[in-house]
């Protein structure tokens, strides 16, 4: 079977991820993306390693990327610690058989994305260093995590201005994004044309999408969210959010052209489905039912089943 770009999904990891995968890949993910949340402390990465090997043995899917989600920039315990789970997960990603990890950049909490310019280069250029001598590509998360320009305390890599900043900063082919259509979409900014321009900098792709009420914009603006609680204070209506998150297929984005965007650009990765925020989804037992789903609206937008082509 030819997967010029394969479509999987994001695995909440931890010693449990091979019987995980192991349960899920009968639906034809095709690759899987190993996800820690603020720490990797603890694993056992030679066993890891080994038994997610034993659950993919027969099939042709991969693990496409190991992702280590903190806040690394800081000088506090917790960030330190994050560095050293960067370090970690650099030197362990050949044993999966990958070559990129991703996660947040971080930020100096409280601080402009301009202020976090030079803690940027401090904190990543010997970790870009790292991953150059390992062969591994670093792909920063592009969430905002309720940040702007000006304030946030996750993650400064979530404006494109940024990114032209960074890159600038540290000029290493090795540094590149984990690129999706929904932070793009929840923004008002156009995913197409961003692919056109970055896409030598996308590493890798989560599979997940947004649709926008555009009511809710006419009404209320872009920026006014009130919630139930204030509301009643201030004895007006509730304002709802005008995006919500959705797997692939339930939201606004094209995705055959992405495919075709990403084709033209020659990407050759992975689209790993995001999941666990589609609300619409989450209720009852329905995420791997929105996963499956999208997986396989995501495999119809490349283009269906591989069909090889005649041999004169």
């Amino acid at each position: 079977m030819s997967m010029d770009i394969r479509i999987g999904t994001l695995v909440r990891s931890g010693m449990a991820s091979a019987e995980y995968i192991r349960q899920i890949l009968p639906h034809g993910f095709e690759s899987f993306s190993l996800m820690f949340w603020k720490t990797a402390e603890g694993t056992d990465w030679d066993r890891l390693a080994d038994e997610v090997g034993e659950a993919l043995q027969g099939s042709d899917a991969v693990i496409s990327s190991i992702g280590i989600y903190g806040n690394p920039m800081e000088s506090d315990d917790e960030a330190i610690n994050v560095r050293k789970d960067w370090e970690t997960c650099i030197d362990n990603a050949g044993k999966f058989g990958c070559s990129i990890v991703e996660g947040f950049t971080g930020r100096i909490r409280g601080k402009s994305i301009d202020e976090n310019l030079d803690p940027f280069v401090s904190t990543w250029a010997p970790l870009t260093k790292r991953a150059e001598d390992a062969g591994v590509k670093i792909a920063f998360e592009i969430c905002a995590m309720g940040g702007t320009w000006a304030t946030g305390d996750w993650n400064i890599a979530h404006d494109p201005a940024a990114w032209e900043m960074m890159f600038n900063a540290i000029p290493s082919s090795n540094l590149g994004l984990a690129w999706e259509p929904a932070h793009q979409v929840m923004r008002l900014i156009d995913p197409i044309p961003q692919i056109q321009k970055w896409s030598d900098r996308i590493f890798t792709i989560h599979g997940k999408d947004a649709n926008i009420d555009w009511d809710a914009i006419r009404k209320n603006g872009a920026y006014t969210v009130v919630s139930p609680e204030i509301a009643e204070k201030c004895n007006t209506h509730p304002v709802p959010k005008f995006s919500m998150q959705r797997f692939p297929g339930f939201g606004d984005t094209d995705w055959k052209q992405v495919f075709t965007e990403l084709r033209l650009a020659g990407y050759r990765g992975s689209i790993d489905i995001e999941g666990w925020h589609d609300r619409t989804f989450k209720k009852d037992d329905l995420e791997m039912t929105g996963q499956v789903a999208a997986l396989n609206y995501l495999k119809s937008c490349r283009g269906g089943e591989y069909v090889p082509n005649p041999v004169a």
